[in-house]
């Protein structure tokens, strides 16, 4: 049974799950921030040949950091043995870096600019691009993560004062939910509320990850 993902592998030492490659089994290198769900996907699915990497999630505050951590992961994984690799990042503000390795390494990717997007689906979250351009989403992760990804490195701890400077022209906070859980609403409801935001949930549940693995696992 696969213990459970600590906050301190999910942001900053990231997270190693892979074995020795056999024959068949998959490397996902992901991003730490999608550890939950990837397990939970494997467990569901019952992919026993599914092996996993996480990179810390701080990666993201860097996102220039990120196609050269994946290259590596990559380089690990074949060294330790693995010959199916899939890579579970969006371009996630590389501006097309990520895409340019994945190219150069002979390895594919889950499409899509960002997580909530495949989470909302690509096809849905493009259509509702005029309606919903002065949103700023969270998940699953970052309502939990919410002070460490946002309020923190924003400064708003530090400076109350900025909220209206990053913020202002927001409208709404919209949370991607993957799962229904009430704690978890109410921590997004106060996120809004911290941002002076109008608070809306839509359930997603997995959007677009659950077929992007599935189709790299074989079907």
């Amino acid at each position: 049974m696969t213990a459970p993902v600590s906050d301190k592998a999910l942001t900053e030492t990231g997270l190693d799950l892979s074995e020795p490659a056999g024959e068949g089994r998959l490397l996902i290198i992901a991003c730490g921030a999608l550890a939950h769900e990837v397990l939970a996907l494997k467990r569901l699915n019952g992919w026993a040949h599914l092996d996993l990497v996480c990179l810390p999630a701080k990666l993201h505050l860097f996102p220039e950091k990120i196609p050269g951590a994946v290259r590596e992961a990559v380089a690990k994984g074949r060294a330790g043995g693995h010959r199916r690799i899939y890579v579970l990042y969006a371009d996630c503000g590389t501006g097309g870096m990520l895409d340019r390795m994945c190219e150069d390494e002979g390895v594919e990717r889950i499409a899509g600019p960002h997580c909530y997007s495949f989470f909302d689906g690509n096809e849905a979250f493009a259509a509702r691009g005029d309606e919903e351009m002065r949103a700023f989403y969270l998940t699953d992760f970052l309502v939990r993560q919410f002070d460490a990804f946002v309020w923190r490195p924003m400064g708003l701890d530090r400076h109350p004062q900025l909220r209206d400077m990053l913020f202002g022209n927001y409208e709404a906070l919209i949370y991607l939910a993957q799962t229904n859980d009430p704690a978890l609403d109410a921590k997004a409801e106060e996120a809004a509320r911290r941002l002076g935001l109008e608070y809306r949930r839509r359930f997603t549940g997995y959007g677009d990850l659950t077929a992007a693995l599935s189709g790299a696992m074989g079907g």
